[in-house]
């Protein structure tokens, strides 16, 4: 029996087991269908989801936006700088005040450890927006897009390139739980969280899947199914860029070249914001490969499904 994911908070995907992120994509389909369709469902009518943003945002403050509302509930966004956490408030207060105001929190922060002591002191659901170790609801997304493209997720290959940053280390547990073989190509210095390695590890052993990790793109791409890469600075990083660019380019560079190495059904990923010329060039983000569009809109309806799985009971999402 899979267990209900009511209540529960979204820190990093190692919260979810792979029955359990199946029954969200596949609630996601569902609702993105119904959504073209013009069917809006409003599940979430009288709740409220506070969103809580350290960073700048443009994907994971609208998408969030939208999926509440059109789900029949509410968004409240809030800066730090509106916050008391502005003025010195302890997080844990700040968590449990909104516990008692609001159905769940999403926050997007710098340090990983901030999302932690919120969800620690919360006792409402907290999902991670983003932080500077992982961003599971980006790679739910990045899954549902994959299901839908190529019909399954057992026993694909993706290939990773470039920074080993919070994507990518989100993607180690999301593949490593779904069945997928992950092969990951970055400099040495860039490599992902030994946290995620080791976890990522632990779970492909249990499902059958593959971890490599190399620091030759080439090794990577070859017979992928889908080549992700993502920005080489990421948000607050700017004063790395220099020595970031000198080692990562041209070598890490998603090309025409590079992607050629892949399956000839190879399809193309990028979480944006995107930097054509640095971590991957134009003719391949805006090229028929390329599903990056189709990754954007699932963080809508992938969020949606996550929203409702954490919030109802199973037998008010599936009546």
């Amino acid at each position: 029996m899979v267990a209900l994911m009511k209540g529960r908070s979204i820190l990093s995907l190692l919260e979810l087991n792979s029955q359990e992120v199946r029954k969200v994509l596949d609630l996601a389909i569902i609702l993105k269908k119904e959504t073209k369709q013009g069917i809006l469902r409003p599940m979430l009518k009288g709740k409220v989801l506070a969103t809580i943003f350290q960073k700048p945002s443009t994907r994971t403050r609208v998408s969030f936006d939208v999926a509440m509302l059109q789900l029949g509930g509410h968004a409240l966004n809030l800066s730090v700088s509106e916050l008391q956490l502005g003025r010195g408030e302890t997080i844990e207060d700040t968590a449990k005040t909104l516990s008692r105001y609001v159905d769940a929190i999403m926050a997007r922060v710098y340090d990983h450890n901030d999302i932690v002591r919120l969800a620690k002191a919360s006792s409402i659901p907290i999902i991670n927006g983003l932080s500077n170790s992982y961003h599971p609801a980006q790679i739910l997304a990045d899954l549902q897009t994959l299901l839908e493209v190529k019909g399954r997720l057992r026993g694909l290959k993706v290939a990773w390139v470039g920074d080993g940053n919070n994507v990518c280390n989100t993607w180690l547990i999301g593949a490593s739980l779904m069945g997928i073989d992950i092969s990951i190509a970055t400099p040495v210095k860039y490599r992902p969280l030994k946290e995620s390695m080791d976890n990522a590890l632990r779970i492909a052993k249990e499902k059958g899947s593959k971890i490599e990790v190399t620091d030759d793109p080439e090794i990577a791409v070859n017979d992928a199914d889908c080549v992700i890469t993502d920005s080489m600075v990421s948000m607050g990083l700017d004063e790395e860029r220099e020595e970031r660019l000198r080692i990562f380019l041209p070598k890490y560079r998603v090309d025409e070249e590079l992607m050629d190495k892949a399956d000839p059904n190879a399809i193309f990923m990028h979480c944006l914001p995107a930097k054509r010329g640095e971590e991957v060039v134009a003719e391949i983000i805006d090229g028929p490969r390329s599903v990056v569009w189709d990754e954007a809109e699932n963080r809508l309806h992938s969020q949606k499904a996550l929203l409702c799985y954490l919030l109802l009971d199973e037998e008010e999402i599936l009546r």
